[in-house]
């Protein structure tokens, strides 16, 4: 195949498909985190308004992030493509 000029060349490279970067959800990576072994978090709700007349163990509990159910995961990795930045 014969060399093509090399106007034609810079026209076709002008023109190469890419793959568009993956946006990731800024709401989900403010409430979400990925542990050091790949799972994913998050904090418990409820825990902001009427805390006076929760149980003191209800609101230590508060403080503990918990494990994403395994049916959201799918729906947050497609939502943090590349982890938390």
């Amino acid at each position: 195949m014969a060399a093509q000029p090399p106007e034609i060349s810079a026209l076709i490279d002008s023109r190469r498909e890419y793959v568009p970067k993956l946006k990731t959800h800024k709401g989900a990576k403010r409430r979400f985190r990925i542990t050091g072994t790949g799972k994913l978090v998050r904090m418990k709700g409820h825990r902001s308004h009427l805390r006076r007349k929760k149980s003191t163990k209800a609101k230590r509990l508060f403080a503990k992030k918990i494990e994403v159910s395994p049916s959201d995961v799918k729906m947050l990795r497609r939502a943090l493509p590349y982890g938390l930045d």
